[in-house]
């Protein structure tokens, strides 16, 4: 059976992503290791990378192994797409910020976290249409 070449250029793709996110060169080769000469070389399709390699480029970008290889969408990953298309920047930055720290939670401190997170949003008012802060009158009447 003759071998297919790949329809995808990961070189291009890597350029692609690492454009979109205002990256340099150097600045993959600083998150990863990864000189930027090698870096040129893949971009540039001269050189194809590992998958342990392209984990780390992609780790690197903040982005999904598997978003590098177009068609591999799962329902999961449309369904993600979809939320996070409805969330401001303001809350993705927060959601990401809360992705870093958790890795390092056991399952009962993650569960921890989301309790007092709920708490807090029933103690704290959410603020009305303007900006401001509902009455605390009017919030106890929920209670």
């Amino acid at each position: 059976m003759p071998k297919e070449k790949p329809k995808v250029n990961i070189g291009e793709v890597i350029r692609s992503y690492r454009g979109d996110r205002g990256l340099s060169q150097g600045d993959i080769e600083r998150r990863t290791g990864l000189l930027r000469c090698y870096l040129s070389r893949v971009e540039n399709g001269h050189t194809v990378p590992s998958l342990e390699t392209l984990a780390k480029i992609a780790e690197a970008m903040e982005i999904s192994l598997a978003d590098f290889f177009p068609g591999s969408d799962t329902p999961q990953d449309r369904e993600t797409r979809k939320v996070l298309g409805e969330l401001s920047e303001e809350e993705i930055r927060f959601l990401a910020e809360i992705k870093k720290y958790s890795t390092t939670l056991s399952d009962d401190d993650k569960k921890l976290v989301l309790a007092m997170i709920r708490k807090m949003a029933t103690i704290i008012p959410p603020p009305n249409r303007a900006g401001k802060p509902v009455a605390a009158a009017a919030r106890r009447a929920e209670y």
